[in-house]
């Protein structure tokens, strides 16, 4: 089966999109299928191009068996909305023409969260006479509502009507979750064509492994009880939140908030953090996915935070499947939904409610004076992880692909 798939993220980038598309087409290649992934420069979150690439009209390369065909496109911050909807309708063109130049695939893939990409794959679809998979990553454009970068506006109506539109003229929609799969029969999309193929981890690289030393040592981590945020700080994750409960625990000196990562919020999260004089958190730029285990290993809990609105009740944040994999207990804070059922149910992790500072610093303060509760937790964690094995999901959406073109 010849594979085109397109997604404005792939590594080096290291987000939940381009993860998950580098994971599951390296399965897919093992397996003896052809993929050709058409993105852009690795530019993401900072919008600044990664070392060694060029934002030029068009760059092939080979990752991993995998054939990735690089656009020209308008590179911008992951920050004001203007801007990067000129980003995302930059890629939906190049990513179109340049398509039109590739060999006759059995399948269109294109990925969300923003469906503008989404666009450019039907239209390939068309343009080849091959059948178009809408992969459903976030319910684009209610979380723009929901993390208040654009209120309820005849755009926004304009924006569902082409999402609707998408969704109907697929041949198959790929959820990454149960609620979206709801969410669109509510709105009349046949279930039929829905599948769910939930985020996962790579097992061979997320494991328990002991503390870094050297990273322990690089960050005064040594002796700490620490509470890690690994990840894109987005205007969804209400990272301020998070910092008032740093905040509250400032004076237990064992205790430590450990940042990594960078997005449209990481300059208040450091402008938060000296205004107040926050010790105790320590702030790292983003980092190779290489360096991902690493860092994970040097957390005693992850920190998983979303803003309290309803449309997060939909949402599974990826990042709980490294959590698991790695053995980290999960401390979950956002609304009741999907992915808290997920962290009750598998007793990876405690749930707090959503942007409740007090809450979450008393939930860490239990974890830190009971060892014994976090090794139980760990445990449980890593006893979940193979459920939700990379190897297993990507073989999952290998078989819908191919029922849909052959």
């Amino acid at each position: 089966m010849r594979i085109l798939f397109l997604s404005d993220n792939f590594p080096p980038e290291s987000n939940a999109p381009a993860t998950r598309l580098h994971e599951h087409a390296v399965r897919w290649v093992r397996a003896g299928h052809e993929v050709t992934v058409i993105t852009c420069a690795p530019n993401f979150p900072e919008g600044k191009l990664y070392a060694g690439y060029r934002n030029a009209w068009r760059q092939v390369e080979t990752v991993d068996g995998i054939r990735v065909v690089r656009v020209k496109t308008y590179i911008t911050a992951n920050e004001g909305f203007l801007r990067r909807t000129l980003d995302y309708m930059s890629f939906m063109v190049m990513a179109f023409v340049m398509g039109l130049f590739e060999r006759r695939p059995n399948v269109v893939v294109a990925t969300s969260p923003q469906f503008f990409c989404a666009i450019a794959g039907w239209a390939l679809s068309v343009a080849k006479w091959r059948p178009f998979v809408f992969e459903l990553r976030d319910l684009w454009p209610a979380s723009i509502v929901a993390v208040g970068a654009m209120g309820r506006s005849p755009a926004i109506r304009l924006l569902e009507r082409i999402e609707l539109f998408l969704y109907r003229r697929a041949a198959a929609v790929i959820s990454v979750t149960e609620s979206f799969r709801e969410d669109l029969v509510a709105r009349g999309i046949d279930r039929e064509k829905i599948h769910v193929v939930i985020n996962g981890v790579d097992l061979d690289r997320y494991e328990p492994q002991p503390r870094d030393a050297g990273l322990e040592r690089e960050f005064a981590l040594e002796g700490k009880f620490v509470a890690g945020y690994m990840g894109t700080h987005g205007l969804a994750h209400a990272l301020p939140k998070v910092l008032e409960a740093a905040e509250r625990l400032r004076g237990r000196e064992n205790i430590v908030f450990f940042f990594a990562g960078s997005g449209a919020q990481r300059g208040t999260v450091e402008r938060i953090v000296a205004e107040r004089g926050l010790a105790n958190v320590r702030l790292i730029p983003r980092q190779p996915k290489a360096r991902m285990p690493a860092l994970w290993s040097a957390c005693d809990v992850a920190i998983v935070p979303l803003r309290d609105n309803p449309v997060f009740t939909t949402v599974i944040p990826s990042k709980i499947f490294e959590s698991m994999g790695m053995g980290v207990p999960i401390l979950m804070s956002l609304p009741e939904g999907e992915a808290t059922r997920i962290v009750r149910e598998t007793g990876a992790g405690v749930c707090v409610p959503p942007e409740d500072p007090a809450a979450m610093a008393a939930a860490i303060v239990e974890l830190a004076e009971h060892p014994d509760r976090v090794a139980a937790l760990r445990a449980a964690a890593r006893a979940a992880a193979p459920q939700f094995s990379r190897d297993r999901l990507a073989m999952r959406m290998a078989d819908i692909l191919a029922r849909i073109g052959r």
